[in-house]
Order: structure tokens, then sequence, then C-alpha cells
């Protein structure tokens, strides 16, 4: 599902004035920095997850003044501030997106072609609340994680994976 650009306008100036408040209550700078990185990661695609040393390129390629060590550091306080989820899959980088778009989510990792593919089970959430009650917890959230072995034939991302390595 797609967010249409109103509501994406609507959904980052929110985002803007959540910063602004974490901002203010810390005592931090307003910096364009911030607020540039805070753009960059909800303007991702919907299903896109981007680690750092990515969204600085990128951001370094549409030409903005920044820093590698800036760019690290926002990405911290807007996951300090609940703005930015972060997730670590095993044996990569820790990858980010946006919190105020979420829906919560499991993922599929693939050991072969290291694609990301979100998906959601309702099951899984009998599973979470069966398992809460036997546990005598209300549990409010939780992270999935599956790794499996790309069966795609001719998969583009096992391709560049292969590529890579040469």
């Amino acid at each position: 599902m797609s967010i249409s650009k109103p509501v994406m306008k609507e959904i980052l100036q929110r985002a803007k004035n959540i910063l602004d408040e974490y901002l203010n209550d810390q005592n931090l700078r307003k910096t364009s920095e911030r607020y540039s990185v805070l753009e960059e990661i909800y303007y991702l695609p919907q299903d896109e997850h981007i680690d750092v040393e990515t969204l600085f390129l990128r951001m370094r390629n549409k030409e903005y003044t920044i820093s590698r060590a800036t760019v690290y550091n926002s990405i911290d306080l807007l996951v300090e501030c609940g703005l930015v989820v972060k997730h670590n899959f095993k044996d990569k980088n820790a990858l980010y997106e946006p919190a105020l778009t979420y829906e919560h989510h499991d993922h599929l990792v693939c050991n072969n072609c290291l694609k990301i593919k979100e998906f959601l089970d309702p099951s899984i959430e009998g599973i979470k609340k069966r398992i809460g009650k036997s546990l005598s917890s209300d549990i409010k959230n939780h992270s999935l994680v599956f790794y499996g072995d790309c069966t795609i034939e001719n998969c583009e991302n096992l391709k560049r994976k292969e590529v890579a390595k040469d």
C-alpha cells in the first residue's frame, strides 16, 4: 500500500513537530541537517530499509552538505525520539525505517541474496496473545525475523551480490 503525497506531507509535518518538541525538551539545537535526515528517511519507499552509510551517500549524491558523523548522530537522535525504527538483522548493518508510517510487520531475510521482505500474518498476532495469556503478560510488541534461502530463479539481488564479490 502506497501513501499519497498529501498524506505523506502531513505525516512528515507531524514528524517535524515531534522532533521540534524533542529538541526543545532536550535543549538541543534545531539544525537543518537533522531535518534533512528526517525527510530522507520519511521519503523512502514504504517497504525499504536503509543503513546509515547508504543514507549518507544518497544525501551526498543529492548535494546535501552533511558529514557522515552528522548523519549517524541524527539517526541515533531520531531513534531516541521514536521517529525512526532500528532493525538489527544477522550479518547486516543496522537498518532503519520511518516510525510514523510504520505498521507492525515481520521480516524474512534471504540468506543468499540478502533481500528483506516484509509480511503480516494475523496468526502470529494470535500466537502472541496466547503466549501472553499463558505467561500472564500483556505483550505490547514483538520482533520476528525469519532467515531463509532464496528460491527465486535468476534472482536480481543474488546476481548483484555475486557481482559485488568479484
